[in-house]
């Protein structure tokens, strides 16, 4: 059997799964999320072992029966996080938004989205950051994305259907700096995903109290071409399909001066404010991520000297 024909059987898989969300509530969805969690969490225990240490490192003083709740709703909220994906573009519209989103100290983030320079937005894997960007287009605020291209093409095309919805448009991980570089040129907006792993010659920081390796790009640019750099988040509220856009903090190299001055401190900066909003609400974090591996070659130590005999 031929790839191509593989990928295509595996998208039609997809689509049936995305219409049977679709065809369901929210609330019936919320329910059916918490029996799946409980069977991809606890019984199946899908990638359990790196759950387990993620969460053991990030939150020592918590039992592990607090540890245990916590995986359960994390993978709840990762459930919850595609029915929402599937149910937004039919339900979130230019003149009902303000049913389904507040928004929390996004003032300052409005200004510079209004203004002439270029902007740079930071998220993780925190909340519902595929909503983020989907309402960001719905309140008129166009961003261009950095994303991995799927290896299932027409999986791909589907992703990037939504994503480019309301005006999010994407722009390839391998081979896109040339377009980066285009679009903060003419004052345009560019959004990251600032919690992944950038192997051993990345930017190491400190996470959750562990040292963890992020994007140099991202500093880079907002240095390079002076734009400010927002650490936004859109957090789930009580309900599926309700939410809180926050603004967590803005560095402007404008005004940050010196304090913000090299690649290291902006990035310790804005991983710092990634960790506090994911401590305020951590059963909406992707805890399955291998964010702290450190691959960095240790220094032989000396060899001693041989005695003579």
């Amino acid at each position: 059997m031929s790839k191509r024909l593989v990928d295509y059987l595996v998208y039609l898989a997809v689509r049936v799964v995305v219409c049977l969300l679709q065809a369901i509530s929210l609330d019936t969805g919320q329910r059916l999320a918490r029996h799946l969690a409980w069977l991809l969490g606890d019984l199946l225990r899908l990638r359990g072992t790196v759950v387990d240490e993620n969460l053991r490192h990030a939150f020592p003083d918590r039992s592990p029966q607090e540890l245990r709740t916590l995986t359960q709703r994390m993978w709840e909220h990762l459930i919850l996080l595609v029915l929402e994906v599937a149910h937004a573009p039919r339900k979130i519209h230019h003149t009902n938004w303000r049913d389904h989103v507040r928004l929390a100290g996004v003032q300052p983030l409005v200004e510079m989205l209004l203004g002439p320079r270029p902007t740079v937005i930071v998220t993780g894997h925190c909340g519902n950051f595929e909503v983020g960007g989907f309402m960001l287009g719905i309140l008129g605020f166009p961003t261009y994305t950095v994303a991995r291209t799927l290896d299932n093409p027409y999986l791909d095309q589907f992703v990037n259907r939504f994503r480019g919805a309301s005006g999010q448009f994407i722009i390839s991980k391998n081979g896109g700096y040339d377009q980066i570089l285009a679009v903060l040129a003419r004052g345009g907006v560019m959004s990251f995903l600032a919690d992944q792993y950038a192997g051993p010659k990345g930017c190491w920081v400190e996470f959750f109290g562990r040292p963890a390796s992020a994007h140099k790009a991202i500093a880079l640019l907002s240095l390079e071409h002076d734009a400010p750099v927002a650490v936004c988040c859109n957090r789930r509220l009580e309900r599926p399909l309700q939410f809180e856009m926050m603004t967590l903090g803005i560095a402007d190299p404008r005004q940050t001066g010196n304090k913000l001055g090299t690649v290291r401190e902006l990035t310790q900066w804005y991983t710092g404010q990634l960790e506090r909003v994911i401590r305020r609400i951590p059963d909406q974090y992707w805890w399955l991520h291998r964010r702290w591996k450190d691959t960095r070659a240790k220094r032989p130590g000396k060899a001693k000297p041989k005695q003579a005999a």
